[in-house]
């Protein structure tokens, strides 16, 4: 559900804390409710603001920032005279179009990754499947640390590690989303960062199977060939009805985002078939807990 006009209470709160882009949403639905409860198209709406229906799409989407001159003239348009319904929504816009948290980091990232990371905080849901390494959201600091440093040796590990540490904060806030991991055993046997690490990661692992939004599945190397084998991708959905599911596929230098029903009906089915061929949470967490008890 998205925040009302006027509602400035606690829902509002926890939309902020899931980040601009989830607030773009919010602002562009109830922006579209308007227009389709006085039965205006978008390409009228496109004209009052100087610009075209697929401008009104994507602001009704939360795909774009605002501009508050825009805003004002389609409160005008659908007829939202009362100036404190106007200023609660033009408030709304002002901080959907603040920075993320993840700006002050803006000069270590890819601009591609920022993308994500907007969606990353605005998922309630967040479908991962990695084949390599430990998803990043499920990292300790110190292998978060190993992995940064086998892309870049520079002298900004520390503000690298801290990144991915408040990335983590997600999973812990007043309305986190639930996290499902599915893990390859491969994975879990790579030494990442030495002995001392590598056990600390696993006991980590096992701390979070704890959390009651998280869930873990490893997939053993006894399940054979499985349909993601030699891949990783993640698929986030939203509470939103006006945001599909998005699959994210992370390159060295590049990312994919696809949201085209189709590609989204192959990595859903890919997801599940996954999830089957798995252990179960319960099963998981034994195999990480007898896998620790090797490492020590």
């Amino acid at each position: 559900m998205i925040a009302e006009p006027g509602n400035r209470g606690g829902r509002q709160s926890v939309e902020a804390e899931r980040g601009p882009t989830v607030l773009r949403i919010a602002l562009g639905g109830q922006l579209r409710k308007l227009r389709e409860s006085k039965r205006i198209t978008r390409e009228a709406a496109g004209d009052a603001i100087r610009g075209s229906h697929a401008k009104i799409s994507r602001l009704e989407l939360g795909r774009t920032s605002f501009k508050e001159r825009d805003i004002r003239d389609l409160l005008t348009l659908y007829g939202v005279t009362d100036p404190e319904e106007r200023e609660s929504f033009l408030d709304l816009a002002r901080k959907a179009n603040e920075p993320g948290w993840w700006h002050r980091f803006g000069d270590l990232l890819p601009s591609w990754f920022g993308t994500y990371l907007g969606l990353e905080q605005a998922a309630s849901k967040i479908r991962t499947y990695e084949s390599h390494l430990v998803p990043g959201l499920l990292q300790t600091p110190d292998y978060a640390r190993a992995v940064v440093t086998l892309g870049y040796e520079d002298a900004d590990t520390d503000r690298r590690v801290a990144f991915r540490q408040r990335r983590q904060e997600i999973l812990h806030r007043a309305d986190p989303p639930i996290v499902w991991a599915v893990i390859d055993e491969a994975a879990l046997h790579r030494p990442v960062g030495g002995a001392e690490v590598h056990r600390a990661q696993m006991e980590h692992l096992l701390e979070l199977t704890r959390l009651p939004n998280v869930t873990i599945q490893v997939v053993p190397f006894s399940a054979g060939e499985h349909p993601a084998a030699g891949s990783s991708f993640t698929i986030l959905r939203f509470a939103e009805a006006e945001l599909p599911d998005i699959v994210y596929l992370e390159q060295l230098t590049s990312a994919l985002y696809l949201d085209r029903r189709e590609d989204l009906a192959l990595y859903l089915s890919v997801m599940d078939r996954l999830s089957v061929q798995a252990a179960t949470p319960e099963a998981s967490r034994a195999i990480i807990a007898d896998y620790t008890k090797g490492l020590s």
